[in-house]
């Protein structure tokens, strides 16, 4: 495996760029958020041009699942009535479960991930 390491040092802060066979970059990217975090540093994975990656829970972190449902919902342009319909159900338990009034249990976040092609944890 031939791997190539580039350091550039900007002020207080040094940038550190490797570049390696991509079927190697999970195994390393791991072993070097572990060092790293051994180290003392928090480690934040960087989108493609640089920004920070933030999981939804640090963005939304009071938000409960009917919030996700809702926020996806209003993402495809759908109302509560016309999602009741694709799921089968009434659309006062749409909004129910919007307002964190019922539970989205496990069948029912399946059928909900699959229509918006989303993880099913998101709901639970």
């Amino acid at each position: 495996m031939l791997a190539h390491m580039k350091m550039r040092t900007i002020g207080e802060t040094t940038e550190i760029s490797i570049t390696i066979p991509s079927k190697e970059a999970p195994k390393l990217g791991q072993a070097l958020t572990g060092f790293m975090t051994l180290a003392g540093h928090e480690v934040r994975r960087l989108n493609e041009d640089g920004g920070e990656l933030f999981s939804s829970a640090e963005i939304f972190f009071d938000a409960h699942p009917g919030s996700r449902l809702y926020g996806l919902r209003v993402r495809e342009g759908l109302t509560q009535k016309d999602m009741a319909v694709k799921l089968g159900v009434r659309q006062h338990h749409i909004s129910e479960m919007e307002k964190g009034k019922r539970v989205i249990g496990l069948e029912m976040a399946k059928r909900i991930s699959s229509m918006f092609d989303v993880s099913y944890k998101a709901f639970i």
